[in-house]
């Protein structure tokens, strides 16, 4: 296993930094990744106690600054350090620079900004966490996205995640002994998705959530014909009122929140058609 120190500097938060971090590294096997977050470098002065710590761990930087000042001064530096810097940003700007006809400004965190769109996600969120696991289902035909499926699909945290990128997402289990309110069959603006997994699958997250509960390993909960039974259940509840489905067995939550925006971007492109 290699061991590879990455240094993430940036002048603004580090979220843009760290998701190229994640992605590239997940195309290399074998690599143990020590990040080092320095987020909010304005300054040469703040620069150089950062370069300082750096010079103990030395890896790879990868950065995004704004300020032509502070940049040059990083770059210079790593040059003396032979330590190898990338500008994370800088294909896409310049890419953007030639065909806009116009220079990029040097404001960092501007993707940060306090517009309609952020307060919009602070709502979302705020929205989402009021109506997980099938609370308040009166007020379902608000939701952008409703999630259904069996206990332990990754409903909640896929409802999160939604909620980060602007969509009202509610959620409710479905549970043979006791059906889903009656007015899920009747919405209008929502989209509701089916959420499904492998029986095997299904029972290992169940049994390591019921040992972190101290809880009795061996139950219904994780036996394998009564949990192919809930699925089975579930799945004629989907297939009777045509919602679509996904199979979130080898999916991340972020590959899940995907697929279901890709849902909704195509439920909305019929509408604007049929409009």
């Amino acid at each position: 296993m290699m061991r590879l120190h990455v240094h993430l500097l940036s002048d603004s938060t580090g979220e843009t930094l760290e998701n190229v971090a994640k992605a590239g590294l997940a195309q290399f096997d074998g690599v143990e990744a020590i990040k080092h977050f320095w987020p909010m470098v304005r300054s040469e002065g703040h620069l150089d106690r950062v370069m300082v710590e750096i010079g103990k761990h030395p890896g790879l930087i990868i950065f995004t600054l704004a300020n032509s000042e502070v940049r040059r001064k990083l770059e210079a530096r790593c040059r003396a350090a032979g330590i190898p810097a990338v500008a994370a940003l800088d294909p896409v700007t310049d890419a953007l620079s030639r065909l806009l006809g116009q220079i990029a400004s040097a404001r960092p965190g501007r993707q940060h900004n306090l517009d309609a769109a952020y307060f919009a996600r602070v709502d979302a969120i705020q929205w989402t966490i009021a109506h997980d696991d099938g609370i308040a289902s009166e007020n379902w035909e608000e939701a952008d996205i409703l999630l259904a499926g069996v206990s332990r699909t990754s409903k909640t945290p896929t409802s999160i995640y939604l909620a980060n990128r602007g969509y009202k997402t509610a959620n409710i289990p479905v549970v043979p002994v006791s059906p889903p309110p009656a007015n899920i069959y009747t919405l209008e603006h929502p989209l509701v998705v089916g959420l499904t997994t492998s029986p095997d699958r299904l029972i290992a997250i169940r049994r390591n959530r019921l040992l972190s509960l101290n809880q009795a390993p061996e139950t219904d909960y994780v036996d394998q014909e009564a949990v192919a039974a809930e699925l089975a259940f579930a799945r004629r509840i989907f297939a009777d009122n045509g919602w679509p489905v996904i199979d979130v067995t080898r999916r991340s939550i972020e590959e899940t929140a995907a697929a279901i925006i890709n849902l909704v971007n195509e439920r909305r492109g019929d509408a604007s058609v049929l409009a």
